[in-house]
C-alpha cells in the first residue's frame, strides 16, 4: 500500500493572526508557500522544528491562499503541485504543531514589509524563532528580503534562521523543477524529490459512463487547481479513506481531453482493477506512479478497448516492480531530523 501513514489529527489550522489563544503563540514559524511540500520543504521545516523541540516550544508554519500569484492574475494556467488540503495533510504528517493560514487579499497584498513583521509577526503570533529561505520575499511588491527579516528579528528580539540552498546534487529542490518534472511525464523522478507520490485528490464526478459500455467504468476527478501533468496515461494507485471500499487500489488512468469523444475539458479517469463499488461522489486519491503512453485519437471503439486492455497489462507490470512497491511519505520527518547527532 502506497497511502500516506494515517495518524490522530492533531494540527491545528488557524485562518487568521489577531487574538490567537496563548497555546498557539511563542512558536517557531517557518514562513513560505511549500507548494508540493517536497524534500527541501522539509528540510526547512525539520530544521525548525529541531529547535522548537530544544526550546520546548512548538513547530508552526504560516502559509497564504490563495498563491499570490493567482490573486495578481487570476486567469493563469495552473501550476500548483499540491491542493491546499493534500499540503495541510503532508505537514501534519510530517510532524507541523500549529497551520496559519492567511487570506491573500488585497488588505494583505498591501501590507508594507515592516508592518507584517510587527502586526503578525510579533502582535499577532509572538514569534519566538523564524525561518526562511534565502529567497524569501514578503511585503507590498516583495519589498522585504531575508535580510531585511534577520535585521528586524534584531531590532524586535525573536530569532531569524535564513537556510540556505538545498541542494539534489547539482540541482537545487525546487518546485519549480518538479512541475518541469511533472509536465515531461516523469512521476517518478517527480516523487524521488517530493518524498511521496505525486497525487490528486477530489471527490468522484459522473461522466459520460462511455467506460461501462467497453467494461472499463472509471472513476473521475476534476483537475482543477492542479498542474496539468503530460497528458496520456499512468498506472496510478487509488486511494478510498472511507466507505465499503475503504482501502488502496491498483489501477491505470488516463489524463487528458479525450480526443476520441470530441471532448475539451481536461479530465482525469482513474479505472481501477478488479472493483466493483459504487464511488460516485466520495472523496479519493489517484497516485501516479508511471507513465505509460501519451494521449492519443482513436478510430472506434474496438480499438479503444483493446488499446486499454494493454495499457492495464502495463499498469500491473509497473506497479509489481518493487522500487515502485515503497510507501512514499514525507521523509526525513521530523522525528527523523529530532533523532540526528
Amino acid at each position: 500500500m502506497t497511502r500516506l501513514k494515517e495518524k490522530p489529527v492533531t494540527m491545528k489550522i488557524f485562518r487568521h493572526y489577531e487574538h490567537l489563544p496563548d497555546a498557539a503563540k511563542g512558536s517557531v514559524v517557518v514562513l513560505g508557500n511549500f507548494d508540493g511540500f517536497h524534500k527541501g520543504h522539509q528540510t526547512v521545516v525539520g530544521r525548525a522544528g529541531r529547535l522548537a523541540r530544544e526550546m520546548n516550544t512548538t513547530l508552526s508554519v504560516l502559509v497564504v491562499e490563495p498563491h499570490p500569484r493567482y490573486f495578481f492574475n487570476p486567469d493563469q494556467e495552473e501550476f500548483r503541485l499540491t491542493s491546499f488540503r493534500t499540503k495541510a495533510h503532508l505537514m501534519e504528517q510530517f510532524g507541523v504543531d500549529t497551520l496559519f493560514v492567511l487570506p491573500f487579499d488585497q488588505k494583505l497584498s498591501q501590507m508594507k514589509a515592516q508592518d507584517f513583521v510587527l502586526d503578525v509577526l510579533r502582535d499577532g503570533l509572538d514569534a519566538y524563532h523564524v525561518f526562511v529561505g534565502y529567497d524569501y520575499r514578503f511585503g507590498a511588491g516583495r519589498g522585504g528580503s531575508a535580510d531585511v527579516l534577520r535585521q528586524m528579528g534584531q531590532m524586535e528580539q525573536f530569532g531569524v534562521t535564513v537556510v540556505e540552498k538545498i541542494m539534489e546534487g547539482d540541482h537545487i529542490y525546487s518546485s519549480t523543477n518538479i512541475r518541469t518534472a511533472l509536465r515531461a511525464g516523469d512521476v517518478r523522478g517527480s516523487a524521488d524529490r517530493l518524498g511521496h507520490w505525486w497525487h490528486v485528490e477530489g471527490h468522484v464526478q459522473k461522466g459520460d459512463q462511455r467506460g461501462r459500455t467497453i467494461n472499463f467504468p472509471t472513476a473521475n476527478l476534476s483537475m482543477e487547481g492542479y498542474i496539468k501533468p503530460k497528458l496520456g496515461v499512468y498506472a496510478v494507485r487509488v486511494t478510498i479513506p472511507s466507505g465499503p471500499a475503504k482501502g488502496t487500489w491498483d489501477g491505470v488512468a488516463n489524463v487528458g481531453r479525450r480526443p476520441t469523444f470530441e471532448k475539451d475539458d481536461l479530465t482525469l479517469e482513474a479505472h481501477i482493477f478488479n472493483f466493483d463499488h459504487d464511488i460516485y461522489e466520495l472523496p479519493i486519491q489517484v497516485e501516479f506512479v508511471g507513465h505509460i503512453r501519451p494521449e492519443m485519437k482513436f478510430d472506434g471503439l474496438e480499438t479503444l478497448k483493446n488499446q486499454i486492455a494493454r495499457d492495464c497489462d502495463t499498469a500491473r507490470e509497473i506497479l509489481a516492480r518493487p522500487e515502485n512497491q515503497s510507501a512514499y511519505i514525507p521523509a526525513p520527518t521530523l522525528k527523523d531530523h529530532l533523532s540526528e547527532e
